[in-house]
């Protein structure tokens, strides 16, 4: 079937600025030639594309439309660029988990948007998460915990991001004078990233073989989750890039995330190089693999999880 043009694009900006008022700004028309352009394309289709809540989202059938679209204006803008009539950066959406955009993603977007015709859309979410929305067609590539690709994307190994029991050094003295172990920790504060978040209760099963209940203290952002430990509210469990102020209380165990980048499988020059230079600081900074005698290799559904999504 031919699709046109005119009507992937309002699919595209209904989904992408969630109502219809905000999608004709965005196309410079009128939200009634929104609205006919929407439906005339579900009577062509025989299908319900939006569904029309607050924001708007895409159906099963839209979502497949939506990628399609994305994907198209990824290509119309690397053709511009290569014949010389483009007039400004495309956007490429990424899906990211919280404590790889607070570590170490963000010097290797900055050193592609450096070289390259680009600016970034981040959406935060658990790396449990972000491959579904990749699977949306709402991002062109993420970070997930998921090794089996989405319909339609590759996928890469990163590494592993290793996680640690850590303190502030008053907090270590005061609570675990003689190391962690199941007395002190039932006892101790912990921080928590939010309800999701099991890295702690993780630990604390490893250590004691069964479910403790010390007092959490609940801090949904990863540099401000680093800092509560930092100051001494708690112990949690800290990647290396943010254990600074901080003393390990076991040295024998971690806990290891697998990350994967994950993006569309379609021919991008562009998107190539997003790519390209997001694996590579990946191997550097996370090495590829477990490192530290004691580590856990965690599996998916068991992982930090960002406060919030876009």
């Amino acid at each position: 079937m031919r699709y046109d043009r005119e009507h992937l694009e309002t699919l595209l900006a209904v989904v992408e600025h969630g109502t219809l008022d905000a999608a004709a700004r965005r196309l410079r028309v009128t939200p009634s030639a929104v609205s006919q352009r929407l439906k005339a394309f579900e009577q062509q289709l025989g299908r319900v594309l939006v569904v029309r809540s607050k924001p708007a989202r895409a159906t099963a059938a839209g979502e497949a439309l939506v990628r399609m679209a994305r994907q198209l204006a990824l290509l119309e803008h690397e053709a511009d660029q290569a014949l010389g009539t483009g007039d400004g950066p495309t956007t490429i959406p990424i899906a990211v988990n919280a404590d790889s955009l607070a570590t170490w993603i963000l010097p290797a977007l900055e050193r592609v948007a450096r070289t390259h015709p680009v600016v970034f859309e981040i959406h935060r979410d658990d790396q449990d998460h972000t491959a579904g929305w990749l699977a949306a067609g709402t991002v062109m590539a993420a970070v997930t915990s998921q090794a089996e690709p989405v319909p339609g994307c590759t996928s890469t190994p990163l590494g592993r991001m290793r996680y640690r029991p850590r303190a502030a050094p008053a907090f270590a003295a005061r609570w675990f004078p003689d190391g962690a172990d199941a007395a002190s920790l039932a006892l101790a504060p912990v921080v928590v990233f939010d309800e999701k978040d099991q890295l702690q209760s993780d630990y604390l099963g490893m250590v004691t073989r069964r479910r403790l209940d010390p007092p959490r203290h609940r801090v949904p952002a990863s540099a401000d989750f680093a800092a509560a430990v930092r100051l001494g509210l708690g112990w949690g469990m800290l990647p290396d890039a943010q254990s600074d102020g901080t003393v390990l209380v076991d040295t024998r165990r971690d806990i290891a995330v697998a990350l994967h980048w994950q993006q569309w499988n379609l021919r991008s020059p562009l998107l190539d190089a997003v790519a390209a230079e997001i694996v590579a600081t990946a191997h550097t900074v996370l090495g590829g693999r477990v490192a530290g005698e004691g580590g856990v290799s965690r599996p998916p559904g068991v992982s930090r999880t960002a406060s919030a999504a876009g």
